[in-house]
């Protein structure tokens, strides 16, 4: 049972405080792992700030690549020396999951979110032995060690640096999936990208990769918009209320056949849907608080116009993974750019910076 440092978030939106806890063994289908990077996920913080009721005290943290260090015994997909990245838990025998549709597993929720196993066990006590939560998005990387489930750890090749690989677990396979396997946009096409956060900066990388003659960036920090036209965007734009009028003036009048929506604020989600040429395809991906809403005009969408919301880039880890790692090696998608390390002991500062947009993807290095 290891005994280990972690980021334990004790209150809503209170501050992330590093403590020891200890971790259970792995059982038959769970697999140990010693994390070596971690990303910091918008969704880490909007659970830490309980916009989803994850109870706490809780280990957060869904973006963590290590080594193998021990597996279960039913265990045959890694061995203990694997270099790994680990992504999100879906159950693998639902209707979805037999159809490749992870992101869509109906115990998609439970699985990631719950703060505990299926059967309601956490794997993780504090000092005192009281139950912490944890195994959120079956792994709760944010300590030294990560419990994870044989189907969320993906092996990857170890001629890469494994710190920098776990964000390809969430957040960067959320931007580059949801165009690459969700959206797809054939060579030549144009798309228009609201927000320009990591998210949105894997998805402008993919577009370039497939393609896409005309990649809109659109946000309101210019730093990110000339990081934007760096990584592939062909125009930059800072949202206002004429963004529409001006995405259709840069597409001779008739708007986007793509466009895809990383803030999770309502009156973006209009524009991004706004934007879109007559048979248009908005994918939407930004976080927001349950029960937040958003209107249309249901004569936008009556002509031909497709609305549709994607989970992790409608990603099967084990496959999609790879390919970007690959696409890293040759230099056709360089996600390192948007990364700023920290020791885990500084998690409060990389939090706040990622909150106040000094930092794209902060990825916290557990041991320093």
């Amino acid at each position: 049972m290891p005994d280990m440092q972690a980021a334990v978030t004790r209150e809503k939106e209170g501050p992330f405080t590093i403590e020891r806890v200890t971790l259970e063994d792995p059982r038959d289908n769970e697999v140990l792992v010693r994390i070596k990077g971690v990303g910091m996920c918008h969704t880490d913080l909007v659970v830490r700030d309980q916009y989803f009721p994850t109870p706490l005290p809780a280990v957060l943290g869904h973006e963590g690549a290590g080594v193998v260090e021990k597996v279960g015994k039913s265990v045959t997909k890694v061995a203990p020396g694997d270099h790994v990245v680990l992504s999100y838990a879906s159950c693998g025998t639902c209707a979805n999951c037999q159809r490749g549709l992870y992101g869509y597993c109906p115990d998609l929720y439970g699985r990631n979110f719950s703060g505990a196993r299926p059967d309601g066990s956490s794997p993780c006590c504090g000092q005192k032995g009281e139950r912490i939560s944890s195994y959120f998005f079956a792994q709760s990387s944010f300590g030294e060690y990560a419990l994870a489930t044989e189907r969320n750890v993906v092996k990857i090749a170890k001629d890469v640096p494994l710190e920098i690989m776990g964000p390809l677990g969430c957040g960067i396979q959320t931007g580059a999936g949801a165009v690459m396997n969700a959206l797809k946009p054939g060579a030549g096409s144009s798309i228009a990208i609201f927000g320009a956060g990591s998210v949105g900066l894997a998805a402008i990388m993919a577009a370039k990769v497939v393609g896409c003659t005309t990649i809109i960036a659109v946000d309101l920090n210019d730093q990110r918009l000339a990081l934007a036209r760096d990584l592939g965007a062909t125009h930059t734009l800072h949202g206002d209320a004429e963004t529409v009028e001006a995405i259709q003036a840069l597409t001779g009048g008739e708007g986007v056949q793509f466009s895809l929506e990383c803030t999770g604020l309502p009156q973006v989600v209009r524009r991004a849907v706004d934007c879109l040429r007559l048979t248009g395809i908005c994918g939407i991906i930004g976080v927001a608080p349950l029960g937040t809403e958003f209107k249309l005009d249901m004569n936008a969408v009556l002509f031909g116009r497709t609305v549709r919301g994607i989970i992790e880039g409608d990603s099967i880890p084990d496959i999609f993974i790879p390919q970007l790692v690959e696409l890293w090696k040759q230099g056709r998608f360089p996600f390192d750019r948007l990364i700023r390390f920290y020791p885990l002991s500084e998690i409060e500062e990389a939090a706040h910076a990622s909150e106040r947009g000094e930092v794209l993807k902060a990825v916290l290095l557990p041991g320093q």
